[in-house]
């Protein structure tokens, strides 16, 4: 099943042809809505001219890049630094995989492999790494041997955890639900100061 967010076809377009767009998508889906945050490459792409290309922003001009994520609407609510972590995600990517997005699940043996892979690009930490192993085996069909256990529960079926849940507003809502049950139990365990 393609990626089908409740955002603009054209970016749900760009996310199921381009791989760094999506990794891009992922990467800024932080302190943000989810929808701005996997509509951003392709605004990118309307700012460039053109998809968004690892090599391209690797050799970007850092503050000219600064520049094109902070046009209003900015592309982020911290346009500066996601920037900066954008362009360090296009460089790992051509420094660490030619280049070639894909490459960071083609090559992955397996599920444990894969997150390992996922997990060690920049801006992206455990949580993130598992999201998207659960991304890519729920809407993109990237099932290495051990990626529902790579994911761990975002992998889990018939789950509402994350954005690898999502195919419309309906889902939105109850992953959005999920998320505040989660803070809520997070802030319930805190001591009281």
């Amino acid at each position: 099943m393609p990626i089908t967010l409740p955002i603009e076809d054209e970016a749900n377009d760009l996310l199921n042809r381009d791989p760094f767009a999506l990794l891009t998508a992922m990467l800024l889906d932080q302190q943000v809505p989810l929808e701005r945050a996997f509509a951003a490459p392709r605004e990118l792409a309307v700012r460039l001219g053109h998809d968004p290309d690892p090599g391209e922003i690797a050799a970007y001009n850092p503050d000219e890049l600064v520049e094109i994520f902070s046009r209003k609407p900015a592309l982020h609510r911290y346009p500066k630094a996601m920037a900066a972590r954008v362009q360090s995600l296009a460089r790992a990517i051509v420094d660490d995989h030619d280049g070639d997005a894909t490459r960071i699940w083609k090559d992955a043996a397996t599920g444990k492999d894969l997150y390992k892979r996922v997990n060690a690009l920049p801006g992206y930490g455990e949580q993130k790494a598992k999201i998207f192993v659960a991304l890519l085996g729920k809407r993109l069909d990237v099932r290495p041997d051990g990626w529902r256990e790579a994911a761990g529960s975002y992998g889990d079926e018939g789950s509402f955890r994350s954005v690898a849940d999502i195919v419309d507003e309906e889902s939105l809502g109850r992953v959005r639900s999920f998320k505040q049950e989660m803070k809520a139990a997070a802030k319930a365990a805190k001591p009281a100061k």
